[in-house]
């Protein structure tokens, strides 16, 4: 892994100076791809995940599975069941994102009970100090809500990892507040309800949402359904300044292993799928630009 997460995080959003995550966004919108460590095993994973970065990823969400994955779809799901038979645990996790050979930045995604009770004391401190050791650059906790986040915000300020939170259609009034005062690295927007998956069309309620934190001073990344190339330009020309794709891309990796197909081949599915996301968001950033295809 490179890069250092102890010197690239911020303290809330009007702070983005040296916030290795925003700068993921500088040059244009950025690739976030998510997988679940340890999917199906802890080698193949790691083959699949530096795939994602050879396809133009700019930030990887690593998933550390948790057994009761409550904001997940069946795909999801199944994958994280996949990754605990494997043998999947914090300790292991971070032995993983240590292990990767990536120049995209890594992001924990999990559930704030594995936060809470790792190490020996409780409290979020020592799984964060862990993560910036590891080279997790920034957290996303689905679980906890803004006005509980203090700790885990201040925790996240002294090892210097950012801290994303998700707004969804529904997120307003107060809560909308103290995510903004509490956010940083980018905020994750979710395009539509319900749990995560791959859908065939991009929500109309996108362009709602984006506007709604509109003035926030951390990059815009959307989620939830995008699974094309074709989705992730219209979600660029549609403001957003990166997208998250999960679903998509773990049905790639579903299929390697029902279908028993070499890691290998699974692992070249997965750097096209990314180079086409990647290539479809840029095209929508050329659309934003008024530039002719191909310039």
């Amino acid at each position: 892994m490179t890069g250092d997460a102890t010197t690239s995080g911020t303290s809330g959003s009007g702070d983005l100076d040296g916030s290795t995550l925003s700068n993921a966004f500088a040059e244009g919108p950025a690739f976030v791809p998510y997988l679940v460590a340890g999917d199906p095993d802890f080698e193949s994973s790691k083959a699949y995940l530096e795939a994602l970065d050879r396809g133009g990823a700019d930030v990887i969400e690593l998933g550390l599975p948790f057994s009761e994955p409550m904001a997940e779809g069946p795909t999801i799901q199944t994958a994280i069941a996949r990754a605990l038979e494997g043998g999947m645990t914090p300790d292991r996790y971070f032995e993983l994102a240590e292990s990767l050979d990536v120049e995209a930045s890594l992001v924990c995604m999990t559930y704030y009970n594995l936060v809470y009770q790792y190490g020996t004391e409780s409290g979020p401190r020592p799984f964060v100090e862990r993560a910036a050791e590891a080279g997790i650059e920034g957290l996303v906790i689905p679980d906890l809500p803004a006005e509980e986040a203090e700790d885990l915000r201040a925790a996240c300020d002294e090892f210097g990892l950012d801290l994303i939170f998700i707004v969804a259609p529904t997120t307003d009034g107060d809560r909308l507040d103290r995510m903004r005062e509490l956010v940083s690295g980018y905020v994750y927007v979710q395009a539509r309800l319900g749990t995560t998956g791959a859908r065939s069309d991009v929500s109309d309620q996108t362009a709602t949402i984006l506007e709604r934190v509109a003035d926030w001073e951390v990059p815009r990344a959307v989620g939830f359904g995008i699974s094309s190339g074709e989705h992730a330009e219209r979600i660029v020309a549609g403001g957003a300044d990166g997208i998250i794709v999960g679903s998509a891309l773990i049905d790639v990796v579903a299929e390697g292993v029902e279908t028993g197909r070499p890691v290998r081949e699974t692992a070249n599915q997965l750097e096209s799928l990314a180079s086409e996301l990647t290539e479809g968001a840029a095209a929508g950033a050329r659309k934003n630009r008024s530039e002719p295809e191909g310039q």
